[in-house]
């Protein structure tokens, strides 16, 4: 068998919306765009949404809007990939990396507690895999630190706290005490690149809830300022008859979402509850297969909590990193491709040379070097699933 990682589950449905979006006479920012961003709000049940062309963008002009910048702290996960931090660095802000809780792909939230000085303003928790964090921890955390905090901006001050912004890359449907992601966190990101459960082909979008003292509409301007280069009026409003004149208010960045992108989207999002259900099945059968051989596999599913099971990240008790990477090896042999998420940030050249070494951060180290993530996506079938079950088992006995 061939066995891929993560392909796109694209149907006949993308196909002719996106046909019908080329066929329009209008391919860029435009109404399918917009018409995708009101669907998500819809969705989730937030007060706003902006579409862009990836997470990264939505993570980074977020803690722009903020006013994030050189001198101010903003903390996150040393178990993630490195969107979720360079886009402090991008800002000119502190990057703080906090250690998992051991046996745990989360933040320790204690360590968390004591990462934070006068000078954090953004806490960005990662839902790896699609779990959610635990919000309430995070939002006591940041409560009994309050007294510290120290606002320089006019949104800092009306949200009056540490701001949450939530890599919820992986997160999309997931859920937690009957709420979707998008529903804790003050700006939560999203992710629909090629590999994701909902795919654009490249974009993603940021959500936000209403903040008083601030009008959703500015927030949504601003989005739309800062990604298409400051500019006053968007490509659709200069068509308008006469309508050619335009400002740049600032000098900013091109990142918006095309019509072609959403096109993809529409059509994904009406039929992604059962995508999700079906990704469910998939990691049902993972578990009932790997927990009766005492492998470790990340809990999707609980009383209170559902996973978008984006990711089967499966643990391995006693193996160190030689040993994952032959098991990927012989499943390769096999046709079956696997991964691994994530390497920790300290591990990478680019955080090393920021002073990040990791000795430092031994609970991520031990959760990367016996983790395998295997294949986990809607064009599996199920005799596909028990082959890879097959193989793996297979190969841990000898």
């Amino acid at each position: 068998m061939n066995i891929p990682f993560s392909p796109p589950d694209i149907n006949e449905a993308e196909i002719q919306e996106v046909i019908s979006a080329l066929k329009s006479g209008w391919i860029t920012t435009g109404p399918k765009t917009k018409e995708f961003e009101r669907q998500i709000k819809e969705y989730i049940g937030v007060d706003g949404c902006a579409c862009l062309n990836s997470a990264t963008a939505a993570m980074e002009l977020t803690l722009r809007l903020l006013g994030i910048g050189p001198g101010d702290e903003v903390v996150t996960s040393s178990y993630t990939y490195t969107a979720t931090a360079s886009v402090i660095d991008h800002v000119g802000a502190n990057i703080v990396l906090v250690d998992t809780a051991k046996d745990s792909f989360e933040m320790d939230y204690d360590k968390l507690r004591d990462a934070i000085t006068e000078k954090t303003k953004v806490i960005m928790p990662v839902d790896i895999a699609g779990k959610l964090c635990d919000y309430d921890k995070i939002y006591g955390i940041i409560n009994e630190k309050k007294s510290i905090f120290k606002p320089r901006t006019k949104l800092q001050s009306a949200i009056g706290r540490i701001t949450v912004l939530a890599d919820s890359a992986h997160g999309f449907g997931a859920q937690r005490k009957g709420l979707k992601s998008g529903k804790f966190a003050d700006f939560t990101s999203f992710s629909f690149h090629a590999v994701k459960n909902l795919t654009t082909a490249e974009g993603g979008a940021v959500v936000w809830k209403s903040i008083d003292g601030i009008v959703d509409e500015w927030i949504y301007n601003q989005y739309m300022l800062a990604s298409l280069h400051g500019q006053s009026k968007d490509a659709l409003a200069k068509t308008k008859l006469g309508a050619w004149e335009y400002d740049i208010l600032y000098p900013a960045y091109k990142c918006n979402m095309t019509d072609i992108n959403a096109a993809i989207g529409l059509k994904q999002l009406e039929r992604y509850d059962a995508l999700l259900d079906r990704r469910r099945e998939i990691i049902e059968k993972y578990d009932k297969a790997f927990l009766n051989e005492g492998l470790m596999p990340l809990k999707h599913f609980d009383d209170e909590s559902r996973s978008s099971g984006h990711l089967y990240l499966l643990r391995i008790s006693g193996f160190k990193a030689e040993d994952r990477n032959h098991l990927i090896s012989k499943l390769a042999e096999q046709g079956i491709a696997t991964n691994v998420h994530y390497k920790p940030l300290p591990m990478m050249t680019a955080y090393q040379k920021l002073g990040f070494d990791i000795k430092d951060y031994p609970n991520a180290y031990a959760m990367y070097e016996n983790e395998i993530t295997l294949p986990l996506h809607t064009k599996l079938s199920d005799d596909e699933v028990d082959f890879v079950i097959e193989n793996v088992l297979r190969i841990l006995k000898g």
